[in-house]
């Protein structure tokens, strides 16, 4: 089994971050996907090292907005009403979590996950030349007024457990640090040291051929099935072949709950469905990444022009797109940039994979040498190179300086 490869299954930011991790740390690697990697949900993210967003969905406050957001067309909160049934026992558990005890433990178990992700990023790519891809920047809480940040004072609370102050900017002081923004933001949140990058699609693509030429290997097939011996792992079944590995580890996002199944475990993973519009060839594009509250929704000057991404949809991963998502995008970015012209748009829905305490699973199945690496939710591209850095310091027998028991993947699966 020792010269046996370790199998990555799934290659987005977490895969790609663990293949790397482990091919640093000596092991032979495969990394293996069923499309091209980066290009699930990693592929149109909003572009965020998202190192602020400790605060989950589930806060005390949503017992009182939950209704309401529901059912104004209007709200960035959408449901896919079909799917509703199959939704109610993961939503009975998520909503169990939206209270003030439960959200400050979340708080405190997402610090130590995420606060350091653009440290953590720029040491995934040091001495290489990829270094160009993860940029310095501010980040701002765009708010139509003072009293709407202030309104948003549990989840301030929140960030500054983390250590996150905002600075105020308010009236036209709003314009002259953000021109892009029209008059009806009256008030930024703004926070220094943070960081983004400018093609998320693009950058695990530059990483993928970074793995593979020191000496990886990528192998595009859909895994059927994976083979144990004596309880431990010892084969993936694919549609391209069977592959023997040492271990494996589960980096495949909301397709993990599939491969969860072939293991005998249901795991509690549902989708919370993202949007993105790329306006192209923007007449304008802020200095800094920011995140436009009237809609919940991030935006960052990218490469390929201005993308706006964010909402949520609840519902199930293999139904195609809904159009007012969408049509809620474009008409809060038309609210908040009202002279913004453009040559044409790109539109994107794609999957984050959530679990009921918005936690990620980290951690090895038992004694199977199957490990897991999924269900981060909105911060998968922010979380992933801690996350593949952890695993792979399991596996090679360290111990992480972080107590990995609240990510611990045993907590719905045993």
């Amino acid at each position: 089994m020792a010269n046996k490869p370790i199998i990555v299954i799934g290659a987005g930011m977490c895969g790609i971050s663990t293949a790397i991790w482990l091919q640093r740390s000596g092991h032979s690697v495969v990394l293996m996907d069923k499309g091209a990697p980066g290009m699930g949900a990693s592929y149109g993210n909003a572009g965020l090292l998202a190192q602020w967003a400790v605060a989950p969905v589930t806060s005390p406050t949503l017992w009182r907005d939950a209704p309401k957001l529901l059912l104004d067309p209007g709200s960035p909160l959408f449901m896919k009403w079909a799917y509703f049934p199959k939704l109610l026992p993961w939503l009975s558990q998520y909503l169990s979590h939206a209270n003030d005890a439960a959200t400050r433990r979340i708080v405190e178990n997402q610090i130590p996950m995420i606060c350091d992700a653009v440290e953590q990023h720029k040491s995934l790519v040091q001495g290489t030349d990829l270094e160009r891809w993860v940029c310095d920047s501010k980040f701002s809480y765009a708010y139509r007024s003072k009293a709407d940040f202030e309104a948003d004072s549990y989840a301030w609370q929140m960030k500054k457990l983390a250590g996150f102050e905002p600075v105020l900017v308010t009236g036209p002081d709003v314009q002259d640090c953000e021109p892009i923004l029209g008059p009806s933001t009256q008030c930024l949140a703004v926070l220094e040291g943070q960081g983004h990058i400018t093609d998320p699609g693009q950058y695990i693509a530059e990483l993928t051929k970074h793995f593979i030429k020191k000496g990886g290997t990528f192998v595009q097939a859909e895994v059927r099935d994976l083979q144990k011996i004596d309880g431990r792992i010892c084969q993936i079944e694919t549609d391209q072949g069977t592959f023997d590995c040492s271990r494996a580890v589960i980096t495949a996002g909301i397709w993990s709950k599939e491969l969860m199944k072939k293991l005998g475990l249901k795991v509690p993973l549902e989708t919370e469905r993202g949007y993105h519009v790329i306006f192209e060839n923007p007449s304008k594009l802020p200095r800094n990444p920011m995140m436009i509250t009237a809609g919940k929704f991030g935006v960052n000057p990218m490469d390929m022009g201005l993308r706006c991404a964010g909402t949520v949809e609840l519902g199930d991963h293999y139904a195609g797109p809904s159009k007012a998502p969408i049509r809620l995008l474009r008409k809060k970015a038309n609210e908040a940039f009202p002279e913004l012209t453009y040559s044409g748009t790109q539109e994107w829905m794609g999957f984050r994979p959530s679990t009921p305490d918005s936690l990620p699973l980290i951690g090895q199945l038992g004694d199977t040498g199957i490990y897991t690496g999924f269900g981060h939710q909105h911060v998968g591209l922010t979380a992933g190179p801690k996350t593949g850095r952890l695993i792979a310091q399991m596996i090679n027998g360290d111990t992480p300086n972080i107590d990995m028991s609240p990510y611990a993947p045993e907590r719905y699966t045993g």
